[in-house]
C-alpha cells in the first residue's frame, strides 16, 4: 500500500504541472491587456503602459511568466498580487474558499444522504412503481438547467413563501447556504441516485448475492455488507470527482443567491482580465482534484476486499 501511495503522488507531479500551465497559457491568451484596462478609455502614455507590464512581468515570455508563478507558490506560497487592487490573491482566496468550500460540502452532504437513499430504494425496487416515480425525478432534475432550478427555489421559496432570505448575508450562515447547497448538488444527487440505483439492480443478479441468501443469512447482513460494498464502487469514483466540481462549478448558484464565494470571484477575475487569480483559483482545483482521486483509489481496497494495491 505504501509504494502504492508513493507510486500516485509522483505521478501528481506531472499532471499538477501541466494543468497549470495549460491554464496558465490559455488565460494569458485572451484578448485584452490587464494593465491598459487600469486606465479604461482614457489610456495612458506608452512609457507608462511599458513600465506596469514589466513591474507586473508581463513584458517576459510566457514560460518564464508561468515558472515564476509556479516556483512562487512552490517555494513562498505566494500567488502574487491582483493588478487593479494591489491585493495578495492569497488573502483574496483565503476570503472566497471558505466560503464556496463550506457551500459545497454542504451540498456534497446533500446529494450523499438524498442520492444513496433514492438509489437503495429505486435498485431494490427494481421495475416496481418506487423505482419508476425515482427514475422520473431524477430525469426532470437532470433536465432543467442549474440557473433556471436557481430562479425557481428563490422565486418560490424566498419571494412568495418567505420560507428563505432571497440572497446570502455577509455571515454566509449554515441556514443561509441551505438553499443555494440544494440546488448546487441537485444535478449531482440525481446522478448519484441514478449510479446507485444501476449497481444495486446488476449486483441483486449476482451469484455472490444468491449465495448469501441460500445460507440464510439476515436481509440486512445481505445489503448493507455484500451489497452495498461491491456497488458502492462507480458511485464513490463519481463522488471523488464531484466534489472539486462543485466547487468549480458554483458561479452561477453564488451569482444567483449573492454567496461571495470562488464563483463570484472567477466571475469578475475574468471580466477584469485579473489572470494570476483565476490561474490561482485553478491550481487550488487542480490540488483538491488530485487529492480526491488518490482518495478514491484507496477507499476502493477497503470497500471491495479483492482489491489489493502493490
Amino acid at each position: 500500500m505504501g509504494r502504492y501511495v508513493a507510486r500516485r503522488l509522483l505521478q501528481m507531479i506531472p499532471v499538477f504541472f501541466g494543468t497549470t500551465l495549460l491554464i496558465f497559457m490559455m488565460v494569458y491568451s485572451l484578448p485584452g491587456d490587464p494593465v491598459a484596462g487600469l486606465f479604461g478609455d482614457k489610456g495612458t502614455d506608452p512609457a507608462t503602459l511599458a513600465k506596469l507590464r514589466h513591474e507586473y512581468g508581463l513584458d517576459l515570455p510566457i514560460l518564464q511568466q508561468y515558472w515564476n508563478y509556479i516556483s512562487n507558490i512552490l517555494f513562498h506560497f505566494d500567488f502574487g498580487q491582483q493588478i487593479r487592487s494591489g491585493r495578495e490573491i492569497t488573502d483574496v482566496l483565503g476570503s472566497a474558499f471558505p466560503v464556496t468550500l463550506r457551500l459545497a460540502l454542504l451540498a456534497f452532504t446533500i446529494e450523499i444522504v438524498l442520492g444513496l437513499a433514492l438509489g437503495i430504494v429505486a435498485g431494490l425496487k427494481a421495475g416496481k412503481l418506487a423505482d419508476n416515480l425515482i427514475l422520473v425525478l431524477t430525469l426532470l432534475i437532470i433536465s432543467v438547467p442549474v440557473f433556471v432550478l436557481g430562479f425557481i427555489v428563490k422565486t418560490v421559496f424566498a419571494f412568495q413563501l418567505g420560507w428563505i432570505a432571497p440572497n446570502v448575508s455577509n455571515d454566509e450562515t449554515w441556514g443561509e447556504l441551505i438553499a443555494p447547497a440544494i440546488v448546487l448538488g441537485s444535478l449531482s444527487l440525481a446522478y448519484v441516485a441514478r449510479l446507485t440505483r444501476t449497481s444495486m439492480a446488476e449486483n441483486l443478479r449476482a451469484d455472490y448475492v444468491r449465495t448469501a441468501v441460500a445460507k440464510g443469512l439476515p436481509k440486512r447482513r445481505v445489503i448493507g455488507v455484500h451489497l452495498m460494498r461491491n456497488s458502492m464502487i462507480p458511485v464513490v469514483t463519481f463522488l471523488g470527482t464531484d466534489i472539486g466540481a462543485l466547487m468549480g462549478g458554483a458561479v452561477v448558484t453564488e451569482g444567483i443567491f449573492n454567496v461571495k464565494g470562488v464563483g463570484g470571484l472567477i466571475y469578475e477575475s475574468i471580466i477584469r482580465r485579473e489572470g494570476l487569480t483565476v490561474v490561482g483559483v485553478v491550481t487550488v482545483l487542480v490540488v483538491v482534484y488530485l487529492i480526491a482521486s488518490l482518495l478514491v483509489d484507496l477507499l476502493y481496497a477497503v470497500m471491495d476486499p479483492r482489491i489489493r494495491y502493490a
